[in-house]
Formats: C-alpha cells, structure tokens, sequence
C-alpha cells in the first residue's frame, strides 16, 4: 500500500505539513488492517510501516520519518494472489468458505481506501472544512495520495466482478464502509495516534507486533 506522490505543490502546503499528510495516510492503512480487519472477525495478518529515508546528512536529532519524505505500508492483504476471476479460486469452496473469501476481498478493498480517506479527512480538519462523501467521492482520492491505492482496488474488483456496472455499484458501497471507518471516532483517535507514533519513531521499519501494542494499549 504504497502512498502515490501528493498532487498539492511543495509551495502550497509546508514540508512538514506533507510529512504528516503522508503518516496519517499510512497510519489509516495500518488501523484499517489491524483494527477493521478484526471487527469483521477476520483472521490476523503481517504488515510493516516502512518508512524510506532520502537524506544522509540529516541532524542526529531528527527522526528518520523527518528526514524522509516516503513511507508505505508493506503487506496486510488478506488476499495475497488475486486470481483471474473469484470463480475461478473458489471453485471447489464450500458455500461458508465462499463467503469467507468475499469477505476477505472487499475487506481488503476498504483497507486501501481508508489511507487515503484519512489523509483527505485530515486535510478537512486542517483547513477547517466539512467533509463528506460527495464532497470527498471515490475519483477524488486521486487528489489525497490515493492513485496507486485506487488502482489496485480496481484490479480487485475486475476479477471479482465482471459487470461494470456492478463494479461500480460496489466500489461506491466500499467507499461508504471506507468512509464510515474513518468517521468512527474510536478509529479516528487510533489513526491519529498510530500517525505521531511513525513521526516521532527513529526507526525506519516499524513491525506490525508494534503496531499492535500500541493499538491494543490505547484502545483495549
């Protein structure tokens, strides 16, 4: 789930404004996977923040998040191999595990578009505007870092569904769940601390198991 390059020039919006657009991206990525998928009751899944550092002569007191201008999450599909069609990978499934492979599909769809959901939702709460989702659709993701996560979404969905029509009828109904995620003020909170978590972290890959405690200290 890797963060596509800000549409906003650096002129427009300071250094480290980007620097925090892109870890509460990340950082929605990361709740969406731990948190999401374990309120569907979905299985656990392995994902790392990796944050990428561009500068080798940064201050010692800098963390690498500031002296970077990348990060991604690596992992957290619940669907590791998408397949041609879903007939096709669940031909000889039963029924339960049909619904089971479904499910894991959509969850993972919703999973990419909370980043940049979040990312969209903060930049509202910066700038002091509303936020909804027909001020904020699906297209409009382009514009919050979402490109890459938007397109992958797309690949699921073409092997899911055949219909355009279909697709698009779900993807709009994945978008709402997205969107509900993110407005859920427990979640919101998760996302925000999990965010001055990867800005402050000296480290440049933060593993999931400490993701979790976090998590799992703040919200359990």
């Amino acid at each position: 789930m890797k963060r596509s390059e800000p549409s906003h020039a650096v002129n427009q919006v300071n250094y480290q404004e980007l620097i925090r657009q892109t870890a509460i991206h990340e950082a929605g990525h990361a709740v969406a996977i731990y948190l999401g998928n374990r309120q569907k009751l979905l299985p656990p899944v392995f994902f790392q923040i990796v944050v990428k550092k561009l500068a080798t002569d940064s201050p010692r007191y800098l963390s690498a998040f500031q002296a970077c201008c990348t990060a991604k999450v690596e992992g957290g599909r619940l669907i590791h191999t998408l397949p041609s069609t879903i007939e096709e990978a669940t031909h000889d499934f039963s029924r339960e595990q049909k619904q089971a492979y479904q499910q894991a599909f959509e969850a993972d769809i919703v999973n990419l578009l909370v980043g940049p959901l979040a990312e969209a939702r903060y930049i509202a709460w910066r700038d002091d505007e509303v936020i909804n989702a027909r001020l904020v659709n699906l297209n409009a993701l382009r514009y919050y870092g979402g490109t890459s996560d938007l397109d992958l979404a797309g690949e699921y969905l073409e092997c899911f569904i055949a219909d355009r029509e279909q697709r698009e009828n779900k993807i709009g109904g994945l978008f709402m769940e997205a969107f509900a995620f993110i407005n859920d003020a427990s979640n919101w909170r998760a996302i925000t601390v999990l965010a001055d978590y990867i800005l402050a972290s000296p480290k440049t890959i933060i593993e999931c198991e400490e993701v979790m405690a976090l998590l799992d200290g703040y919200f359990i």
